[in-house]
């Protein structure tokens, strides 16, 4: 019977949240094998207080894979 772990990641990124997410998978593939999905927990953001404009976006998400025996 498989076995599947969650680990809990935050990205971030200048452009958006979606990007901040494909960071977060990014540097997890570098060492995770078997990265089934992903469920977005929190999205937030960093904001400029001069301009009122956004600096950052950041996305926690938990990470499913597979565990190896």
């Amino acid at each position: 019977m498989p076995v599947g772990k969650i680990l809990e990641l935050v990205g971030s990124s200048e452009k958006g949240w979606e990007e901040a997410a494909q960071v977060a998978i990014a540097e997890a593939t570098k060492t995770i094998d078997g990265i089934r999905g992903l469920e977005v927990t929190d999205m937030t953001a960093r904001v400029d207080s001069k301009t009122g404009k956004i600096q950052e976006y950041r996305v926690c998400i938990k990470l499913a894979f597979s565990v190896e025996r």
